[in-house]
């Protein structure tokens, strides 16, 4: 996507320190996207979200759908198009929108996944 500098698959949301795949405990699946926000606003980069995904069910928390957000602008922009997808929807849809806690990165072998796998 033009504007993404950097994505980092990874774990956040919990307190637990250092988690890892077979030992999550409190903390989701998380993707850290680093982007220039003078090519790719924040908005724009939740709405692009939001046409790939589409949480129709409540996963346990290591599989919860969440957005993250740094600053108060940032919330509301998140709230608002999380609001105005659900309104979309003809499901419900389950997305948190969280502030930003400690991001711990993730196994190599998470890196790239789908890279490595290929879609499926």
């Amino acid at each position: 996507m033009n504007g993404v500098v950097r994505c980092v698959v990874g774990y956040s949301g919990g307190v637990t320190a250092d988690p890892t795949y077979r030992s999550i405990q409190d903390h989701t699946e998380a993707l850290l996207v680093e982007f220039d926000p003078k090519v790719l606003t924040y908005e724009d980069l939740v709405l692009s979200w939001t046409q790939m995904h589409q949480p129709v069910s409540k996963g346990k928390c290591q599989y919860r759908s969440a957005v993250w957000y740094w600053n108060e602008e940032q919330k509301e922009v998140a709230e608002e198009v999380v609001k105005e997808w659900r309104a979309a929807s003809r499901n419900e849809l389950y997305t948190d929108v969280d502030p930003v806690t400690q991001f711990y990165r993730a196994e190599e072998y998470h890196q790239h996944f789908m890279g490595k796998v290929g879609r499926r």
